[in-house]
């Protein structure tokens, strides 16, 4: 009776770990797509992405690099002070999107351009999304916004 309990404990141990293991690998290949890193342009300079990854790119828009073309294609330069990437973009920019303020987009360096797949501008004025600050700071070239 002893021995018959004790292996049906272990059978149930191990049964427990192969259903944390198989869902530990149902969570990280649902994710696979879902997990977007943040580089600044600094850092893609630095270290240029594998082609085809996906990651979000955040900074300045660069003042007078805006050109709209025929249609809903819109170039422009983001930049962190350090460092300034030339972006592409397909569709149509936030409102608040405009050039000196921060902006993030979701896309992947080809051929030296960061083609974007969305843009994100700020909310308001003083608002700038963190990533974005931690990124100028580093730079020094962060300015806080004057408060009203």
């Amino acid at each position: 009776m002893k021995g018959l309990k004790k292996k049906r404990r272990i059978q149930i141990i191990v049964l427990a770990f192969i259903a944390l293991a198989l869902a530990t690998g149902l969570v990280g290949y649902a994710m696979r797509d879902g997990i977007n890193f943040f580089r600044s342009p600094s850092q893609i300079m630095a270290e240029l992405p594998q082609p085809g990854e996906v990651f979000r790119l955040g900074g300045l828009v660069e003042e007078g690099s805006l050109v709209r073309d025929s249609g809903e294609v819109v170039h422009f330069s983001v930049t962190d002070g350090g460092a300034t990437v030339p972006v592409t973009y397909r569709g149509i920019l936030p409102d608040l999107f405009a050039e000196g303020q921060g902006m993030i987009g979701t896309g992947s360096y080809v051929d030296g351009i960061f083609v974007a797949t969305e843009i994100l501008a700020k909310h308001d004025e003083s608002y700038m999304p963190k990533e974005v600050i931690d990124a100028l700071k580093e730079q020094g070239v962060y300015e806080a916004p004057a408060e009203s």
